[in-house]
């Protein structure tokens, strides 16, 4: 079998050519992949179709559950915040998101897929499409590392550091635990890499998790249904574009319209600054009709003047974008805070008079910490100079 790649994180193509060596079938490889990728199932010894040696094997050379749910926490709108831990003990979070329906579903308030196009997708026969038709839409948030090394200042996930890059295998894993958890009447639409860590930083296992996200012998989904979000890598977001072609969403963590504003809230702007961020975006491969995401936290006091919005507006011309402004999350190890709601108003008008499309993120999950930038590492201690302790999830 293939030893340098986890079962669970391998491609059909992969699956033929360790079960060819075993002497099996070209077509056990789409059985195995099936298994694992669209009913979710880990264990070999539930793979009744196979031959009860090949599962045998399976269990010897390591196929089997990646990660289990521990404790999950229901917020009142419907959110849910999966507690996972890994098989060796580690803990990350993972949040599923129903779509808001009804009215107010879309306008200035919205999810993180709030403009994506239903038609296009409709017209493109897509699968997704059909499978959630008549069905609530589900969004997971999920992540790519034990902590995160970015140590942005509004942001529990870095509070302790990096402990560790999760594997494609665990990246994938929660998705299949998250959809087992849907309920009845709930579809899985988008999935967004928008929880813990940098999916950039980790990027092979980020790579290898799209792949297997959107294979169409596994779970399929529409690589328009799929967005990564970084705090701006610039060598990875042009590797992502080449290796997909552009198809995956991108979302940059932009925060600031000035590299000293920037700075102050995110360390890695003083290697890759916004001049060379903007540089990268532009270059950027985006099909036709996509947009890049622009997602800024307005942290009160810091960034959410509407001289700030101005300079947005100047930074962000001539790039196809739409903009995701995000009333900060509060977070037990920062004293920083939201602007009020007049001053968030405020730097929305100044964006959509200078015709943009501007959205104030839709506040969910926040009583049970499962917001934007609340995903915290279980237990974790401060290492970021400045943050306080953070309670056990």
């Amino acid at each position: 079998m293939t030893s340098a790649v986890s079962p669970v994180a391998r491609l059909p193509e992969e699956w033929e050519t360790s079960l060819r060596a075993r002497g099996e079938r070209a077509f056990t490889a789409k059985q195995v992949f099936h298994w694992i990728h669209r009913r979710g199932v880990l264990e070999p010894a539930s793979m009744t179709n196979l031959s009860g040696r090949l599962r045998e094997a399976l269990a010897t050379e390591g196929l089997g559950t990646v990660a289990t749910v521990e404790r999950i926490h229901r917020a009142a709108d419907g959110t849910r915040k999966l507690l996972v831990r890994l098989r060796d003990g580690a803990t990350i979070e993972t949040v599923l998101l129903p779509a808001v329906t009804g009215p107010g579903a879309r306008g200035p308030l919205a999810d993180a897929d709030a403009d994506e196009d239903d038609e296009d997708d409709d017209e493109r026969g897509d699968d997704a499409a059909a499978e959630t038709a008549g069905k609530i839409r589900v969004t997971q948030c999920i992540s790519t590392q034990v902590g995160c090394a970015m140590g942005c200042v509004f942001c529990a996930s870095g509070i302790a550091g990096l402990k560790r890059h999760l594997g494609a295998d665990e990246i994938v894993a929660q998705v299949l635990l998250g959809r087992a958890l849907l309920d009845e009447g709930e579809a899985l639409r988008n999935v967004v890499y928008m929880g813990m860590g940098e999916p950039l930083h980790n990027y092979e296992a980020t790579a290898r998790s799209l792949r297997l996200l959107t294979h169409r012998e596994g779970i399929s989904l529409s690589s328009r249904r799929v967005t990564v979000s970084t705090s701006g890598l610039i060598p990875e977001i042009a590797r992502l574009g080449a290796d997909f072609g552009g198809q995956i969403g991108l979302a940059i963590s932009l925060h600031a319209a000035d590299d000293e504003a920037r700075g102050a809230l995110m360390p890695i702007n003083r290697k890759y600054p916004l001049p060379r961020l903007l540089e990268a975006l532009h270059a950027y491969p985006l099909p036709r009709r996509r947009r890049i995401t622009i997602e800024y936290t307005l942290v009160s006091g810091k960034n959410d003047d509407p001289d700030e919005a101005r300079k947005l507006v100047k930074l962000l011309r001539g790039l196809p974008v739409k903009v995701n402004l995000i009333p900060m999350n509060p977070i037990e190890a920062s004293p920083l805070g939201p602007p009020d709601w007049a001053r968030v108003e405020a730097f929305q008008r100044v964006l959509i008079d200078a015709g943009y499309s501007c959205f104030i993120r839709r506040q969910r999950g926040d009583d049970v910490s499962a917001a934007c930038g609340q995903l915290v590492l279980l237990g974790a201690k401060p290492k970021v100079k400045g943050f306080r302790a953070a309670p056990s999830s």
